[in-house]
């Protein structure tokens, strides 16, 4: 059980902050970046949430992304405890990312994928608030998975980690494309110089 009785600790006052195995760190270390930019995809993915509610999709849709979005961020939460545990930390029953969270996102991609047209060129983001924001997500996504793969470099992460980051981004782009088809929003497309 979590319990957060006190948010300030003063360690950040020296440029430093402390792992889950209470390891002090510099906090521009690259663990902290890997962490710290899954949970700025996570705030993204709860904008995305934030402004699927407030948009005029049809209540089946609304409620289909919602429970996709709302089942990502406690992934990525998940994702965001494991970066900020050094493997020798973790504990048994410590929540992690498994194979089935993996499959689960290419199920789903093949699933939508089925519903989409064909690509003739690159999307462009944007379009409509809930699939530009998507496509922020992708980006920082795939931002994640950068700094993670250079994190991992340097010492152990979880072995799912980053295949997770890698398939998320791709669902990431699938769902933006699938939500603007539900929602009417038109696809732009890249229109590369000739």
């Amino acid at each position: 059980m979590v319990r957060l009785n006190r948010i300030y600790t003063r360690t950040g006052d020296k440029g430093t902050t402390r792992l889950v195995g209470a390891q002090e760190v510099p906090k521009d270390s690259l663990r902290i970046e890997a962490y710290g930019t899954v949970d700025e995809l996570n705030t993204i993915i709860g904008l995305a949430r934030t402004f699927l509610e407030q948009s005029p999709a049809p209540d089946e849709v609304k409620a289909i992304l919602a429970g996709w979005l709302k089942s990502l961020q406690h992934n990525l939460f998940n994702l965001g405890a494991d970066l900020a545990t050094r493997i020798e930390d973790r504990w048994a029953t410590m929540p992690l990312i498994d194979q089935g969270d993996i499959d689960a996102l290419e199920q789903l991609m093949d699933q939508l994928n089925e519903e989409l047209p064909d690509l003739t060129s690159f999307v462009l983001p944007g379009g409509g608030p809930v699939n530009a924001f998507l496509h922020q997500a992708r980006t920082v996504c795939r931002r994640a998975e950068r700094i993670t793969i250079t994190l991992s470099r340097e010492e152990p992460i979880g072995e799912l980690v980053v295949p997770y980051l890698n398939r998320l981004s791709d669902a990431l782009f699938v769902w933006s494309r699938w939500v603007a088809r539900k929602l009417g929003e038109s696809e732009w497309l890249w229109e590369p110089k000739s």
